[in-house]
């Protein structure tokens, strides 16, 4: 499933190895209709081997959207004197037959990624990063109206084109949660490229991985609201309560249950009330008022 609809334009027009005398055809002519990415290296410049074959694929992902040009500053000293090329790799972007864009030394694969796409974007084009981020949109729409098996197509088919998209990677393993596959879910999840397994998706992914294995042990609301009724001082039926309350989707009453068996003893069980906590804060959005009340009264008791 290809997400992305740039042109077509093959491989060996997208990117040219470029010379002074090709210079202003290649790149100032060019850029006139199309953002056209100068690498400027030579062969003894060891970050250049590095950068050189990363901007390549980035600029190969585009689609046409945008060009590359090659310039050994060994053979084109001339054009490296104008740019005033001080070291290498120095990377240029041209749009209208001027710099619109530009940095020095070698970037890791998500920076140039971002760099490609910026790029694209000034020159009023739709970059790659943009068109998969509308299609993660659209996938979270899916699995927002229950829709979980096509949201789970739609990020497999976001991650064929960028496998290490955090945001599709996550989406996709809340989709085998929704659908309560939670096997595959976990597998997917500790199949995540080394690159995005610590981002904030993952991460989010994870915390409702846990809280769906919970879900699936948790006891009866009714009965563990008396036994705490019974005892306000039994930790392990409130700890019970707050997992049995969030299984059926009172996320809000869970958070008050957990802060209230903080309050009565934030070392039971090694913290557990707290950890439950940071746990159901994690799988939430950042700014979800039940995250950002839950964390203010935490924090409130924790320097109290």
């Amino acid at each position: 499933m290809d997400l992305l609809n740039g042109g077509n334009a093959p491989a060996t027009d997208l990117i040219k190895d470029g010379t002074e005398a090709t210079f202003m055809a290649d790149v100032v002519e060019t850029s006139q209709e199309t953002p056209v990415i100068v690498d400027f290296w030579a062969p003894w410049c060891g970050p250049c081997k590095t950068l050189g074959p990363m901007l390549e694929e980035a600029v190969t992902a585009a689609k046409g959207a945008v060009k590359m040009v090659k310039i050994n500053v060994d053979e084109a000293q001339t054009i490296a004197a104008q740019m005033r090329i001080q070291s290498i790799p120095t990377v240029y972007a041209f749009f209208k037959g001027q710099p619109v864009d530009g940095f020095q030394g070698a970037l890791p694969g998500s920076e140039i990624k971002a760099f490609v796409d910026r790029v694209i974007e000034a020159a009023g084009g739709e970059s790659p990063g943009g068109q998969l981020d509308d299609a993660v949109q659209a996938a979270e729409e899916m699995l927002a109206e229950g829709a979980a098996a096509d949201a789970a197509q739609t990020f497999a088919a976001i991650l064929g084109e960028d496998p290490n998209h955090a945001a599709a990677y996550g989406g996709l393993v809340r989709a085998h949660i929704a659908t309560c596959d939670l096997e595959q879910a976990e597998a997917i999840l500790n199949g995540a490229p080394a690159e995005i397994s610590t981002s904030a998706e993952l991460e989010a992914a994870h915390a409702q991985l846990e809280l769906a294995k919970q879900a699936a042990d948790a006891g009866p609301v009714a009965e563990l609201t008396a036994a705490v009724e019974a005892d306000p001082d039994n930790h392990q039926a409130r700890f019970d309560l707050a997992q049995a309350l969030h299984a059926n989707g009172n996320v809000e009453e869970a958070v008050a249950q957990l802060l209230e068996l903080f309050r009565r003893d934030r070392e039971w069980n090694e913290g557990a009330a707290k950890t439950q906590l940071f746990t159901i804060f994690d799988a939430l959005k950042s700014n979800d008022p039940i995250v950002l009340n839950g964390r203010r009264k935490l924090s409130s008791m924790i320097f109290a």
